[in-house]
């Protein structure tokens, strides 16, 4: 009769050799009949946790790919990364705190409304002898509108397509540029990402307005021009009040996907709208520039020194509602038109 073990430890140790042998035999006699030998708790631990551990690095790897995938990547997931305030005083503003206007800022030698005529226009000419710098001629395909506008370059033509701030200055300067450089003003008025080729008329409707107060009337636009508007903010640390960012949200949410720009290439309408563009276009492009041409014949001028209307600076322009005015206006000086296009106090 075999001595029982006086000591708990010895008696562990008697036990787990008897159940070692006991899972020898039913092992062996496991595989003499065929069945797959039963797993121990020792290959039972080491079988499992690798495969718990794969689990878990490729659920990480899978949520970390949906987040880089989401979020700022798409205009609607930048919105919240947008900082909300309220608007500060307009006191102090003028467009001269953005720099000279149109500066060439990449040192191209080319003024920045030329750069952004070159890149949003189609079948352009250039002023001979301007290295095509200056743009003659070319045919817009405006976003704003979603029409066709020719454009040429002359004191009563040229207004019919401006360069629009996506960003207003003004608006910029109440969310935030106050306290910038003036390097960085004029950087930012000159970005191409805040720059749009678009039709006069609307671009002066829009004035220094935001997402709050206007949107293209071309509704296959919005979505891009909000995400833009999201895209300049972001870049450079400008805020929205909170009815803007409603208004933002409310554009963006019809849109989920649409993506946040990140270069100065210029956007695109989110769905095609080119049915009504040959048929309303032609009107505008000659109809809405024809309309000063005729209101300021040869005469006019000769009549202007004698009007009582006049305007120190474009900041009493701007404070009269008359920004942006145009050659022939009352109150027209050629210091207000810094880059020669018949209109000055533009943004």
């Amino acid at each position: 009769m075999a001595r029982r073990s006086s000591t708990p430890v010895a008696r562990t140790v008697a036990f787990t050799a008897a159940t070692t042998g006991l899972a020898a035999v039913v092992v062996a006699l496991s595989g003499a009949a065929g069945a797959a030998p039963p797993v121990s708790a020792a290959s039972s631990t080491s079988t499992t946790r690798p495969v718990v551990a794969a689990t878990a690095t490729a659920t990480a790897t899978a949520t970390a790919a949906s987040s880089s995938s989401a979020g700022v990547q798409t205009a609607l997931g930048a919105l919240a990364s947008v900082t909300v305030k309220g608007r500060a005083p307009k006191t102090g503003y003028t467009r001269d705190q953005f720099g000279a206007a149109w500066a060439d800022v990449d040192k191209n030698g080319c003024d920045t409304r030329d750069d952004v005529l070159k890149r949003d226009l189609t079948a352009v000419t250039f002023v001979p002898g301007t290295r095509s710098c200056v743009v003659a001629t070319g045919t817009l395909a405006d976003l704003y509108s979603g029409r066709t506008i020719a454009f040429r370059r002359g004191p009563s033509t040229s207004a019919a397509v401006q360069i629009d701030h996506v960003v207003p200055l003004s608006d910029a300067w109440q969310k935030g540029a106050q306290s910038w450089t003036a390097a960085r003003r004029t950087a930012f008025a000159n970005d191409p990402l805040n720059l749009l080729a678009a039709d006069g008329p609307l671009n002066g409707a829009k004035g220094d307005s935001d997402a709050a107060t206007w949107l293209p009337p071309n509704t296959a636009f919005r979505c891009a021009y909000v995400a833009r508007q999201v895209a300049v903010k972001l870049k450079y640390g400008v805020w929205m009040t909170a009815a803007e960012r409603d208004a933002s949200r409310a554009v963006l949410t019809t849109c989920p996907k649409e993506p946040l720009p990140t270069s100065a290439a210029a956007p695109r309408p989110s769905s095609p709208t080119a049915t009504p563009k040959p048929t309303t276009t032609a009107t505008t492009a000659t109809v809405k520039p024809a309309a000063k041409p005729t209101s300021t014949p040869t005469s006019k001028p000769t009549s202007k020194p004698t009007s009582k209307v006049s305007y120190k600076n474009c900041t009493a322009v701007r404070a009269a509602g008359k920004a942006p005015i145009h050659r022939g206006d009352p109150g027209w000086d050629p210091k207000f038109d810094r880059d020669g296009d018949g209109t000055g106090c533009d943004r």
